[in-house]
């Protein structure tokens, strides 16, 4: 039995959860998620508890259980708490700044880079040199962080460019003289 799908899910104070068929729909004070799972997955809402039972224990199966109750657990926290990442800029003149809604970046390029976030996701710019975007879907709050972070991903020579707040970049040394 898989043991990520076999936890339980409890529903916080505040969170509504509504099931029709295998659509769940998650609804908070940071705002609402719906998603739709395998028919195959049976999904119960009893006394404020979500619990995600598989018919067999054939491959496919065991594969999406576990998935289909992180899914539904992620939804049900996002609603309620949220989610948050920080990415710090290292670099001599690089720097962030917020524009309305809008993320700039300067980070060494002939250009500044925007980003325009989506709904449901806020990016905050408390230093010039810090970033955090924050929001209730994590999956578009990780995506988000991974593409602001691909415009100048840290390289290991002089560990410059952005990183997630506490990744270790490995440090390479350089070419050494005669």
């Amino acid at each position: 039995m898989s043991r990520i799908g076999k936890k339980p899910i409890e529903i916080p104070a505040g969170v509504t959860v509504t099931l029709n068929e295998n659509t769940v729909t998650v609804k908070g004070p940071k705002g609402e998620l719906t998603n739709t799972f395998s028919p195959d997955m049976t999904i119960q809402i009893e006394d404020n508890v979500i619990t995600v039972t598989r018919p067999s224990d054939a491959k496919e199966h065991r594969s999406i259980h576990g998935t289909t109750r992180s899914l539904i657990a992620n939804m049900v926290e996002g609603v309620s708490k949220g989610y948050e990442k920080t990415l710090e800029l290292i670099g001599v003149g690089y720097r962030a700044q917020k524009q309305g809604t809008k993320l700039v970046l300067n980070v060494g390029y002939s250009h500044p880079v925007e980003f325009e976030p989506e709904d449901g996701v806020e990016v905050d710019v408390p230093a010039n040199t810090k970033i955090i975007v924050k929001g209730y879907n994590k999956e578009k709050v990780g995506a988000l962080a991974s593409n602001i972070r691909a415009v100048r991903p840290p390289e290991p020579y002089k560990g410059k460019g952005i990183r997630y707040e506490g990744e270790l970049v490995r440090r390479k040394e350089g070419k050494t003289g005669k």
